[in-house]
């Protein structure tokens, strides 16, 4: 049959290597953040990682902006650099940018005459 011993100075010898070993594992974690994180005033990684894209189309006056029009699908995205797209009005032009799927806006980089 086993004796229960009861031994306070085990136990807190115990739960200090336990309590010791944690300040190194965060050192060692230290300065690493979980992708789905972000720090207040960052973007977040999808917005960081979005890429530019090119697209096609004629730039139209809209009402109270510029769009531009894709005429083989007749998809409209609006522009949001009105200063560049008034120069192209009526032109078939590539636009290089970020597309804003939930508005349909490209986040204007370039605009050029198209070929």
């Amino acid at each position: 049959m086993m004796k229960s011993v009861s031994q306070p100075g085990v136990a807190s010898a115990l739960l200090a290597l336990g309590l010791m070993s944690t300040p190194v594992l965060a050192q060692r974690d230290q300065g690493q953040q979980p992708p789905d994180q972000s720090q207040p005033g960052q973007a977040s990684q999808s917005e960081d990682q979005q890429q530019t894209q090119a697209f096609m189309g004629k730039v139209v006056k809209s009402k109270g902006g510029y769009v531009l029009r894709d005429d083989a699908s007749g998809t409209t995205y609006k522009l949001d650099d009105a200063d560049s797209s008034k120069h192209f009005v009526g032109k078939s032009v590539k636009v290089v940018g970020m597309l804003d799927l939930t508005t349909s806006t490209i986040h204007v980089v370039s605009i050029e005459a198209g070929s």
